[in-house]
């Protein structure tokens, strides 16, 4: 059986020709005008430069609740910042690997991970594996066993902070051989574990994806009493910087309404742009890719590059 996450052949394939046909019929319509305007408005981002952050960004993205596209989000921030000239590092901190399976990255059981770095094992920069379709782009792995880490650093008086260590290392072995990461992703799980703490330990920003469903806030409560405790007994630099919403359905009542919510808890830390729905961003990590390089002029693209270029400008 092939792999169905083997990169997509661009020559010569029915189904891109087919989806340029569709949007051919729309030319001359209300539909085919938004998507005009969206087409230039990816142009712009496209053709500017990202703003260079004066030091590395460390962003830890965090939301207890499941299904919120918080790895989705990390991914295509990063790509996006990745495909703009700026070098990222994205940190799988779950151990389910979500995010190393976006961006086609090799994470089977005794693959070196994060894991190893926590348990002392390795260095940082010894896991690191570079994206093969956005060069500017490393990711530190994640595998299954880091879902033992609770247990194995249960009683080390320094386990909150094995993350800062290593990174800490890390960004200085990478400044001095050239290599300056201009911004950490951390995917957190959905929990509230040894691992998200770290991440929150180790980050000085905290980007909170929120779905543009019922229910959105829920949780949130408890996040930001845990980033409160660990600003104000680990991290005192730590800040809920970024509120991005996510699965926005345009011209929906719901949407609309859980929009102006967030806005109006997080007025200056939210994003001006939304993130849609979108089937090319939900199908795009089973081809072991971001949509930034699977499908480049879909909708979901458009909104990740604003929402990239919108948060280097908060830099």
């Amino acid at each position: 059986m092939s792999d169905p996450r083997k990169k997509i052949d661009r020559s010569n394939n029915p189904i891109l020709e087919a989806r340029a046909r569709h949007r051919s019929v729309f030319e001359g319509t209300p539909l085919g005008a938004e998507v005009a305007q969206n087409m230039e408005r990816l142009k712009r981002i496209q053709e500017s430069d990202f703003k260079k952050p004066e030091t590395t960004r460390i962003i830890a993205v965090a939301n207890q609740k499941g299904g919120v596209g918080k790895t989705t989000t990390v991914v295509n921030l990063a790509a996006a910042l990745a495909a703009g000239g700026l070098k990222v590092l994205v940190i799988d901190d779950d151990p389910q690997g979500n995010a190393s399976t976006a961006l086609g990255i090799a994470h089977e059981a005794g693959t070196p991970s994060l894991y190893d770095v926590l348990t002392g094992e390795k260095a940082l920069v010894e896991i690191l594996q570079q994206s093969q379709q956005l060069p500017n782009l490393y990711i530190a792995p994640s595998t299954i066993d880091l879902a033992m880490v609770d247990i194995d650093l249960g009683n080390d008086p320094e386990r909150n902070e094995k993350l800062r260590q290593a990174l800490e290392e890390a960004l200085n072995t990478l400044d001095g051989l050239g290599h300056h990461i201009d911004y950490v992703f951390i995917d957190c799980p959905p929990s509230m574990s040894l691992l998200p703490v770290n991440a929150l330990v180790a980050a000085r920003e905290v980007l909170i994806p929120v779905q543009c469903e019922y229910y959105a806030l829920e949780g949130l409560s408890q996040l930001l009493r845990t980033i409160e405790s660990v600003r104000d007994s680990l991290n005192s630099e730590l800040e809920v910087s970024t509120i991005v919403l996510t699965m926005y359905q345009k011209g929906t009542n719901l949407s609309q309404e859980v929009a102006a919510n967030v806005r109006e808890f997080f007025p200056t830390q939210t994003l001006s742009v939304e993130i849609p729905r979108s089937v090319r961003v939900a199908e795009s990590p089973s081809y072991g890719e971001t949509v930034v390089t699977y499908e480049p002029r879909s909708s979901g693209v458009i909104a990740y590059m604003a929402a990239a270029q919108e948060l280097a400008d908060r830099a």
